[in-house]
């Protein structure tokens, strides 16, 4: 046996289904950036689908396009990081929902004939700065979207940005600048048909937050916030686990297949324990290769070991705590050499 990073669909859909409940009358957008968290693209839409997610946020055009193919045509699939011209067109070609947060994306539509006009929705810079059109260009960017609009370039589909999830009042402020900016859209003759400006935290916790679409990504892979409440308060669970063999015994202790470049960040040495037949040990030291743990009487080569995630003594949040971080970059490290594999009662 060899490591693997064991996902089970079926604790997906459980948070698919506690995620809709959180979030209702609103949609849920299903974000699938980054190989679907690292749990792998194919099977996360396929499954989502098949518990009637209709949005998915790719983040961009390539994994758009990875997405429209697995999905079918019926699922609206927004990305948001464009490059430039030839973005926007195979974006249009793979019938992608365009988040456009610069004013140069709007020049590059101006002179794109893609036979069909793109699905706009611009993002208003709310203050967070991750790029969006500042509120003293957002009337001449309605200007430019309106002429695109008569040109049959494009069409108007919303209204959208991101917030900061820092505290309450950083918040509200930014709300305030995206319901203005909204409001300004209105009196240009510019009706979005969808707003969207909150994620995981805001979505579940504040309901003034979720207009039409709500972007879940995090939550729907049980991955809680660092420091925020626990899995049982959010209705959520984690969905995958790290497993790694024990390759050897000898007096160093107990040698596992994964290390840092697995995904077991080396910071975490010594720092957390997992669980053996015989309790739990100490994680002494992560090479690049390999993990060694504090020895047990009964250790065996062949042994599975839960490192970290949903069968282990600790999530990929709780390691993230350790060290300052958050959850899904525990998540993400987890190498696509490492094979996974899947739990899935529909299959």
């Amino acid at each position: 046996m060899s490591a693997v990073y064991r996902v089970d669909l079926d604790a997906f859909a459980r948070n698919l289904h506690r995620v809709r409940e959180a979030v209702e009358p609103a949609a849920h957008m299903l974000v699938a950036k980054d190989d679907a968290y690292a749990h792998g693209l194919e099977p996360i839409v396929t499954r989502a689908v098949a518990e009637g997610v209709r949005w998915i946020g790719a983040f961009d055009v390539i994994t758009g396009a990875a997405v429209r193919r697995v999905a079918g045509p019926d699922v609206r699939i927004f990305v948001w990081l464009i490059g430039g011209a030839d973005d926007l067109a195979a974006g249009v070609a793979a019938d992608l929902d365009l988040g456009i947060g610069d004013e140069a994306l709007l020049d590059d539509l101006a002179g794109l004939d893609a036979g069909r006009p793109a699905r706009v929705h611009l993002k208003i810079d709310t203050g967070l700065h991750r790029n969006g059109i500042r509120p003293e260009r957002w009337e001449a960017a309605l200007a430019q979207t309106s002429a695109l609009i008569g040109a049959g370039r494009a069409s108007f589909e919303g209204i959208w940005s991101h917030i900061s999830e820092a505290s309450d009042a950083d918040d509200d402020d930014a709300r305030e600048v995206f319901l203005t900016a909204r409001d300004a859209a209105r009196a240009a003759g510019l009706e979005p048909t969808f707003s969207h400006l909150a994620a995981s935290a805001a979505g579940f916790a504040r309901g003034e937050f979720r207009e039409d679409l709500v972007r879940v990504g995090a939550f729907s892979y049980g991955i809680r916030p660092a420091g925020g409440p626990g899995e049982q308060e959010l209705g959520i669970e984690p969905i995958a686990t790290l497993r790694a063999t024990v390759t050897a015994v000898d007096a160093a202790g107990v040698h596992l297949d994964v290390g840092s470049l697995h995904g077991v960040p080396s910071t975490l040495s010594g720092r957390f324990d997992v669980r053996t037949p015989e309790g739990p040990r100490r994680v002494e030291t992560i090479t690049p290769v390999e993990t060694v743990l504090a020895p047990w009487a009964g250790a065996r080569t062949g042994d599975e070991i839960a490192v970290f995630g949903r069968d282990a003594l600790h999530t990929a949040t709780d390691l993230a705590e350790l060290v300052d971080t958050i959850g899904e970059e525990i998540a993400l490290r987890v190498s696509p050499t490492v094979a996974r594999a899947y739990i899935d009662s529909d299959a």
